[in-house]
């Protein structure tokens, strides 16, 4: 029993600490070697694959709201399962040379997100469902509605970034002495707005999302008013630069970055797995 227990904590712990290792690799180390970091990927792979079987394997064959429960889990954390692969690719290139150089791994990178937005609009849709039988059809609505309509835009602009602008920064590394097309700078103005409405509407869903389960209890209340307030200010640092003197913009950069509003649904997914085994009632007290 004790070494259950454990394992159990040591896969949370690990679970949780996933998302800050990568930001703080990514950001802080920078691009390295895919010979590198594709080898440490995989391993974390196999561990995070690892740790959620561990939180879910005790489950009964015939628990069918149980394992309603561990699909939205894990279509909730599957995606940085593979957004932690960016510890090694770093942040995006900073000039057109740079981006045209490493097409490839860009094209790879936004990819992986657009699959990762896909994965959060599958877990949040069964979320939906799930907390409106639990009987809780309000904040779930406005969550579920929130990340509908989030998840196309976010969808768009990753693949703006990982078509477009590659194409783009390779005409234009190709020919750097050439004026750029006039249509480039209103294009990318235009995805800059479509990038500050899906980022703010994520946080949006996902303020709602935890409302919603501290309304049905599936989560403590004081972890429920962490994730709305984390979200709501998520949202209003997206939100904030654009209507403030351009010297602000970077006050909304980090809470932008796509993968970062997808943190929160993650903690979701991970925190449904620590309750669906936990000795309180059955579900949906869990």
């Amino acid at each position: 029993m004790q070494q259950n227990l454990f394992k159990r904590y040591l896969s949370a712990v690990y679970l949780i600490l996933v998302p800050f290792l990568a930001a703080i690799l990514g950001f802080g180390v920078g691009h390295i070697s895919y010979k590198i970091y594709l080898p440490v990927w995989i391993i974390n792979v196999c561990l995070m694959v690892l740790a959620a079987w561990v939180l879910s394997a005790q489950l009964k064959n015939d628990d069918a709201e149980k394992k309603d429960v561990i699909a939205i889990s894990l279509f909730l954390i599957a995606p940085w399962i593979f957004i932690s692969i960016f510890f090694g690719m770093g942040p995006p290139p900073s000039t057109a040379w740079e981006y045209a150089a490493a097409a490839t791994e860009q094209q790879v990178r936004y990819a992986i997100l657009v699959m990762s937005g896909v994965f959060i609009a599958l877990g949040c849709a069964l979320l939906r469902q799930r907390l409106k039988e639990a009987g809780e059809n309000f904040y779930s609505l406005i969550g579920f509605t929130a990340i509908m309509i989030a998840i196309p835009l976010f969808i768009l602009n990753m693949i703006f970034w990982g078509s477009y602008l590659v194409e783009a920064f390779r005409s234009f590394s190709n020919a750097p002495s050439e004026k750029r097309p006039d249509w480039y700078l209103p294009v990318r103005s235009l995805f800059s707005s479509i990038s500050l409405v899906e980022v703010a509407l994520i946080y949006l869903a996902t303020a709602a999302f935890a409302a919603s389960l501290k309304v049905v209890k599936w989560f403590k209340p004081g972890a429920c008013l962490i994730y709305i307030a984390i979200s709501l200010l998520g949202m209003v640092l997206d939100i904030l630069p654009s209507v403030l003197p351009e010297s602000f913009a970077a006050v909304g950069f980090f809470v932008s970055i796509p993968a970062i509003p997808f943190i929160m649904p993650y903690f979701f997914g991970v925190n449904l797995l620590l309750r669906i085994n936990s000795n309180k009632a059955d579900p949906p007290n869990y």
